[in-house]
């Protein structure tokens, strides 16, 4: 007999508005031993020092963990000019200071430059690996080294408050590998001023929102209720961006055991205009119980992750 699984057969995702000062780590752990799940994971870090949306993986949800690296992020931030730090945030050594402060214009004149494919360097002060190392440990240890520019998409950039003249909050639509840190150190540098973030909200990673996320203290007061699964969201959540097959019980059967099905050439055309640029990925229904995602090949769907749902 195999080794019993510890924990419960709990399958969803959760969007947890992750509080301030916690890691993404800790966070999936605490969401993990409230439902008591089997197993759990996440989809895109989010720093200790911002606060929002984290998607937290449940049981078989985890196996679409890999559809949300693609998936569009917005984030809300606030530049604090005057002062530069090492890590770009808050919490770094301050390494410039300047009386300049930027104008809301001179922001909003400065933004389009970010819109667009660009190339941009992450922080020095960031979990890239160098050489085996994280980048983060290597500039805590003053260690000289480089980070490689990357092309990373923002699709949307515009300032959404003024508090005062030493503060400008912006709100960014991205891509996936863009970080906010290097877009602030950025846009100081374009302006000829200095400045770091002092505040960071993810608001959105893909259909994961805001509209839809649940706070630790919600999750505790659920499971205290014992209504713990009202707080989770299907394990499709993440694929509605992908286009969707019904299937009848004995496709949904083949497809289980690893079996390629064959579909009508009306099915084919229907599914090829919905399919995402460059992806062949197709979400297999029987009912409304999702079978498993497929890669449309040759008028076929050919199983690649099977899901072992109720």
């Amino acid at each position: 007999m195999g080794r019993q699984k510890k924990g419960d057969p709990v399958h969803g995702w959760i969007c947890l508005d992750k509080p301030f000062e916690m890691g993404s780590t800790e966070a999936v752990t605490r969401v993990r031993r409230l439902f008591n799940a089997q197993k759990a994971g996440h989809a895109g870090t989010l720093d200790p020092l911002a606060s929002g949306i984290l998607p937290i993986a449940l049981g078989e949800a985890t196996k679409t963990v890999s559809q949300m690296m693609e998936a569009q992020k917005v984030y809300r931030f606030t530049v604090n000019w005057g002062v530069s730090t090492a890590s770009v945030d808050r919490e770094g050594e301050v390494i410039g200071r300047s009386d300049v402060r930027p104008t809301v214009e001179a922001v909003r004149a400065a933004l389009p430059a970010f819109v667009g494919e660009i190339d941009q360097t992450p922080p020095r002060f960031s979990a890239i690996k160098v050489d085996g190392q994280r980048a983060y440990d290597l500039a805590r240890d003053g260690a000289e080294f480089e980070l490689a520019s990357r092309r990373v998409t923002i699709h949307e950039a515009a300032v959404s408050a003024s508090p005062d003249a030493d503060h400008v909050e912006i709100t960014i639509r991205t891509g996936k590998g863009v970080y906010v840190r290097s877009l602030a150190r950025d846009l100081a540098l374009m302006l000829g001023a200095e400045g770091h973030v002092s505040a960071l909200r993810r608001e959105r990673v893909g259909p994961f929102s805001t509209d839809n996320a649940v706070t630790l203290d919600i999750l505790a007061d659920l499971v205290h209720r014992d209504a713990a699964l009202e707080g989770l969201l299907p394990v499709a959540t993440a694929l509605d961006d992908i286009p969707e097959q019904a299937v009848t019980d004995q496709d949904a059967f083949s497809l289980r055991q690893g079996r390629p099905i064959v579909l009508l050439p009306r099915q084919v055309e229907t599914l090829k205009s919905h399919l995402r640029e460059g992806s062949r990925t197709v979400s297999a229904f029987q009912g409304q119980t999702l079978v498993a995602l497929c890669e449309l090949r040759a008028g076929r769907l050919e199983p690649d992750r099977v899901f072992n749902l109720p």
